[in-house]
């Protein structure tokens, strides 16, 4: 392989992690990942204050992130949630709410049975890692 041919796949693969980067990135000075895996519904109030008082403090400066799995996976289903008002509120500030796909298929939960303002991520576990692997902040709500 010739010198021109290795800076050109070098310079094909940085621009790849780029815009890998760059898509999974977000403008926000403060970037927060939120852990629940509770089904205490105070933990879920918990959670909203946390929530109410960042966006107080920080507003649009911080992006937030709450990933529900195992026994917390009621605050997003449809018929157990009792946040809903507060989940619809801080979706339209930003927020995202996401679901684990592995504790839908352990739990035999249809994604159909959780609210249509949350999306879904295929393991918890591992878009906490990814997440602070790119520099956001991590918290565990509801102990």
């Amino acid at each position: 392989m010739n010198k021109a041919s290795v800076i050109s796949i070098f310079v094909l693969l940085s621009s790849f992690f780029v815009s890998a980067q760059e898509m999974t990135s977000t403008k926000a000075p403060h970037k927060l990942i939120i852990q629940l895996a509770s089904s205490d519904t105070l933990a879920w109030k918990g959670l909203m204050n946390n929530i109410r008082n960042l966006k107080a403090a920080w507003g649009d400066s911080v992006a937030i992130e709450v990933v529900v799995h195992g026994p917390g996976i009621g605050l997003l289903m449809k018929e157990k949630t009792n946040q809903m008002e507060k989940i619809i509120e801080f979706k339209s500030k930003g927020v995202a709410f996401m679901a684990c796909e592995n504790t839908l298929a352990e739990r035999k939960i249809s994604k159909e049975s959780i609210i249509q303002e949350a999306g879904f991520v295929k393991s918890a576990v591992v878009e906490l890692i990814l997440k602070q692997e790119q520099g956001w902040s991590y918290i565990k709500s509801g102990f």
